[in-house]
């Protein structure tokens, strides 16, 4: 079994724990990490934009001059694209980017993320991630001895202090372990995380982990 240094907030080691390969040693896939993210983009995308079509525009429905004698094309209406405040052809309208992929792939991508953090040594697990109080310059302070100032912190929702405290960092963001997803992972060269988030992260993925693997960790 693969094995993770464990640290508390001061930097210091308290020591190894063992993980499962499955979940922190498997093969990184970079397609998946590239289809995930770019799935997750996707259903953020608003796809609110809009132009008005000659029917929607409000303007006057006389003939603009007489058919004949003027010179002039035969115009019937303003509200046509080719006079300005016209209508658009053909114009953006409200879509959803949306698109549906596999629990299967989303579950592969995030065990390849985090084998990804951890084969850089940029998995840093905490023993206890817990503050004294609501405070800004003591998690900036606690993030810069672990030399992670630019991280995703991940521990429960609970966690209020951590949450709170990390919510004004400009180059910090705390996410809610069950709500653990490549693209903020991604976002960040870093992840600080608590061990029992840590166990409660492997636990979940080791149950979708390929049969393959299961077998290789006995």
């Amino acid at each position: 079994m693969a094995k993770l240094n464990v640290i508390n907030l001061e930097g210091a080691s308290l020591g190894e724990i063992e993980v499962a390969d499955s979940v922190f040693a498997s093969e990184v896939k970079e397609h998946l990490l590239w289809e995930v993210v770019r799935y997750q983009r996707a259903a953020r995308r608003g796809g609110n934009a809009k132009t008005k079509e000659r029917g929607e525009i409000r303007a006057t429905t006389a003939k603009m001059f007489k058919q004949k004698g003027t010179g002039n094309a035969r115009h019937g209406t303003r509200r046509v694209n080719i006079f300005r405040g016209g209508g658009q052809v053909h114009g953006p309208r409200p879509r959803s980017y949306a698109f549906n992929i596999n629990k299967k792939v989303m579950a592969g991508a995030l065990r390849s993320v985090l084998s990804l953090r951890a084969k850089e040594g940029n998995l840093l697990v905490v023993r206890d991630l817990g503050l004294p109080e609501v405070k800004t310059k003591l998690m900036a302070a606690a993030l810069d001895k672990l030399e992670a100032s630019k991280a995703l912190v991940v521990d429960s929702g609970d966690n209020k202090n951590i949450k709170l405290s990390v919510r004004n960092l400009a180059r910090a963001s705390f996410l809610d372990v069950r709500g653990m997803n490549v693209y903020d992972i991604m976002r960040y060269p870093k992840l600080v995380i608590s061990e029992a988030s840590l166990r409660a992260v492997e636990e979940r993925l080791s149950k979708s982990a390929p049969k393959a693997q299961k077998g290789g960790e006995a």
